[in-house]
C-alpha cells in the first residue's frame, strides 16, 4: 500500500499529523484566538434566517469536514475492495482520540464528536467511491477478455 502510493502515503501521515495537533494540541479558542468567531456567530445570530447556526453547530460541521478527507484517504490507500476497512480505521481513529483527549488538559471528550468524526469519515469514505467509479469501471472492463474490444 505504501510502496505502490508514496506521495498519497505522505500526505496522508501529513494530514493525520495536523488532525493530531489540531485535536490534541491546546484548545484554539482559548484567549484572543476566536475572537473573530464569536463575532461572526454574533452576526449570524442577530438574523432571523441565520439564528440558528449556533456555536454547537459549527463545530460540529467542522468536526465532520475535518474527517472527510481522512475517509478519502484511507479509501484510496486501502482500495474500494476494503472501504469498509477505511470506515473503521476512521473511526477507531475518533476513538483514540477521544480517549488521548482525556489525559490533555483543557481538552474535553464529547461523544458528538465521535459521531460527527464518524460521520466524516463515511462521507469521505462515500465521496472517494464515487470519485473512482468510473475509473474502477473501466479497469474491471480492460481486465475481461473480449470486452475491451466494445
Amino acid at each position: 500500500m505504501f510502496r505502490r502510493h508514496p506521495l498519497l502515503s505522505l500526505v496522508t501521515v501529513a494530514y493525520l499529523g495536523f488532525v493530531g495537533w489540531l485535536t490534541l494540541g491546546p484548545q484554539p479558542l482559548q484567549g484572543h484566538s476566536g475572537v473573530w468567531l464569536w463575532r461572526l456567530l454574533g452576526f449570524f445570530g442577530r438574523h432571523q434566517s441565520t439564528n440558528w447556526l449556533t456555536y454547537s453547530r459549527v463545530e460540529f460541521l467542522a468536526n465532520v469536514l475535518l474527517f472527510v478527507p481522512i475517509g478519502m484517504f484511507f479509501l484510496l490507500l486501502f482500495g474500494r475492495r476494503w472501504w469498509f476497512v477505511s470506515v473503521l480505521a476512521g473511526v477507531a481513529m475518533t476513538f483514540a482520540i477521544e480517549i488521548a483527549q482525556l489525559a490533555v488538559p483543557g481538552r474535553v471528550t464529547d461523544i458528538r464528536d465521535i459521531v460527527a468524526n464518524s460521520a466524516g469519515t463515511v462521507v469521505g469514505v462515500a465521496v472517494a467511491l464515487v470519485l473512482t467509479a468510473g475509473r474502477a469501471r473501466r479497469m474491471r472492463r480492460a481486465r475481461r477478455p473480449g470486452l475491451a474490444a466494445r
